[in-house]
């Protein structure tokens, strides 16, 4: 079978894991390629996730590099396993891969925290207030387009809702509370939205004031999936042509303190759905 042209981010995950265990332990690819009983070329395609490694394949070279995590290389055994059909594959050729990208990793995070600023999280939107969204792209989407990510975005929730829902924290300013995407009235029937959402025992919204002033991140939003394993988190930004994924200790690191200080620094839970009301309310 041909290398895949298209990996996906969870598979380019686990060759870059398979990539820093190999370099960690002072091998070259040739040595382990001869260690797998496989050519040099493939070594090169398994860590850049464009061909699969055997879950036997990947506990072999982890006993010879000495690595003795066994959580960390559960998880790893996992990712390696023959791909499943899930539910965003309907979308695959419909849909950027980058997007997605997104919805595997939400999928497959343990807790996932945000930070927005100019609009409420994806995973908490309501159709109409996300079809605002979308209608403001530039260039214009077609109509057909901004209900394709309406859709998709709207089945992402299930991540939410799932019989194990993944723990969410999102960090929104008031800014973004502020804002009419779509109008007074659905800004006012997304904020309730928000509201229920932060009321699910597993959701937690937690509202950034503006008298806060600067603080650190700002402009950009931020989704931080942790992965079963803390080497496993992810770092997903929005940049102008596309979503980038980060996952080096030190971008991680620097994240991590972004989320610290919104922990620190927001309202708590309660008083964020009082300031989120408040605001509804006025509208």
């Amino acid at each position: 079978m041909p290398p895949r042209t298209t990996p996906t981010q969870r598979q380019r995950r686990l060759g870059a894991e398979i990539k820093k265990m190999r370099t960690e332990a002072g091998f070259t690819a040739e040595y382990v390629a001869g260690l797998l009983g496989v050519d040099r070329a493939k070594i090169s395609n398994i860590e850049s996730g464009t061909r699969n490694i055997s879950p036997d394949r990947l506990l072999t070279l982890a006993t010879h590099c000495t690595c003795a995590d066994e959580q960390y290389l559960s998880v790893l055994t996992d990712m390696a396993q023959p791909s499943q059909p899930h539910w965003w594959d309907e979308y695959r050729g419909r849909l950027s891969p980058g997007l997605l990208d997104i919805v595997e990793l939400e999928w497959h995070a343990s807790r996932i925290q945000t930070i927005q600023t100019i609009h409420v999280p994806g995973l908490l939107q309501t159709e109409e207030y996300a079809r605002s969204v979308f209608a403001a792209g530039l260039p214009a989407l077609s109509r057909l387009e901004v209900e394709l990510r309406v859709a998709h975005r709207m089945d992402r929730q299930r991540v939410l809702d799932r019989e194990e829902p993944v723990v969410y924290v999102g960090y929104v300013h008031e800014a973004a509370l502020r804002m009419l995407f779509g109008g007074r009235e659905t800004t006012k029937a997304q904020l309730n939205a928000l509201i229920r959402h932060s009321e699910q025992a597993n959701v937690a919204v937690r509202v950034v004031p503006v008298e806060l002033g600067s603080f650190p991140g700002a402009g950009h939003a931020l989704l931080y999936a942790e992965g079963p394993v803390p080497q496993l988190d992810t770092a997903q930004v929005d940049s102008a042509h596309g979503p980038e994924f980060m996952h080096a200790e030190l971008q991680l690191a620097k994240y991590r303190a972004h989320l610290e200080w919104m922990d620190r620094m927001s309202l708590p839970a309660s008083a964020s759905r009082d300031f989120i009301h408040a605001i509804a309310k006025d509208l």
